[in-house]
């Protein structure tokens, strides 16, 4: 199998860059579950390529922390544990509701149009059960940050959610949390067309608050 499916995807991505995205979308799938071990050998076998892409998909994936590293024995998917819930949600706490609301502030007609179609994409993944909802649900989050972001809050905000993402999949299959979740971000992308910057600081506090009590109890 050849990793490279068209001469367009090539020259705009790398292979390490299409590996990364390959095996950290089977990593958030469960497709590759939580201690499994990622062979390098095994991977470059697969795509037919070598293993310095594959070393380098990997060292993100460890970046990210979505692999570790045991000595003498490669690398392996890492399990989610309520400790890195708990790191990583509490970081979009700080960051978050703020940038949020200068998005707001900061939003054109453009990106409001964005940001309703962007809900509009998440809450149809939702209703059927695609196993990429998580994806819809960034996509519609960053949509909210991006007009008033710099670069590295811009940066920070989407590494924060890549690495909340697989926690967010988690907690979207528990109970009827895609219901409850679908009405939070009605009420969220209305109040941000309105631009009250206060009660957008507050519902998205709340939403994200709410996920991670959430996990608490599950994880």
């Amino acid at each position: 199998m050849n990793i490279v499916t068209s001469p367009e995807r090539i020259l705009n991505r790398s292979i390490s860059d299409q590996l990364y995205g390959i095996l950290r979308e089977r990593i958030l799938s469960g497709e590759l579950a939580a201690g499994e071990p990622v062979r390098q050998d095994t991977i470059a076998a697969l795509f037919d390529v070598s293993k310095i892409p594959v070393r380098e998909a990997l060292a993100r994936l460890q970046q990210d922390g979505f692999v570790s590293v045991h000595p003498k024995r490669g690398f392996f998917v890492t399990p989610l544990t309520r400790a890195e819930a708990e790191d990583v949600f509490h970081l979009r706490l700080r960051v978050e509701p703020d940038a949020t609301a200068l998005g707001a502030r900061n939003a054109t007609s453009a990106d409001a149009d964005h940001a309703r179609m962007m809900l509009g994409e998440l809450e149809a993944a939702i209703d059927r059960k695609d196993a990429q909802r998580g994806v819809y649900n960034r996509r519609f989050h960053m949509a909210l940050v991006r007009p008033g972001a710099g670069p590295m809050t811009l940066h920070v905000v989407d590494l924060l959610n890549v690495t909340a993402d697989r926690y967010v999949r988690f907690h979207l299959h528990m109970n009827d949390n895609d219901t409850r979740a679908n009405q939070q971000h009605r009420a969220l992308l209305e109040c941000w067309l309105k631009g009250s910057r206060r009660e957008i600081e507050t519902l998205t506090r709340d939403h994200i608050r709410m996920t991670l009590d959430d996990l608490r109890q599950a994880l």
